[in-house]
């Protein structure tokens, strides 16, 4: 997405329902938790153009587009802490209502996204 954009409102409509429901944490959070230890999957939810042009070491890429077809086969257990991430938090708040839709109890959207990511010294790939 660039820098600036305004999106429509039915969309932020939409995100802001989803917001509701899902809980957020920020990037000072994520960095805290990593150090901690804490065992959690983080799921990259952009799209493959935007994964491939970087992302986080270790990140499961699942985009907003399969993942809720393919999370069962890829994380089984539904009790596992799911981390999503997409450019700012918009889709991944999209994405972890889903989930939380379908059953997993953990699910939380990274407010800021990737361009939070790129400047948390966190390794990228």
């Amino acid at each position: 997405m660039a820098q600036g954009k305004t999106h429509n409102p039915g969309f932020l409509a939409l995100v802001n329902d989803a917001k509701s429901r899902v809980p957020e944490l920020d990037i000072d959070q994520y960095k805290a938790l990593v150090t901690s230890g804490e065992a959690h999957a983080l799921i990259d939810v952009r799209e493959d153009h935007e994964f491939a042009a970087g992302h986080v070491e270790g990140s499961l890429h699942l985009s907003k587009g399969i993942i809720e077809r393919d999370i069962e086969t890829k994380i089984p257990d539904k009790n596992t802490k799911l981390i999503l991430y997409c450019g700012g938090g918009f889709r991944s708040a999209l994405s972890a209502d889903n989930l939380r839709k379908m059953g997993y109890t953990d699910v939380i959207s990274l407010d800021g996204g990737w361009k939070a990511l790129q400047s948390s010294g966190l390794p990228l790939k």
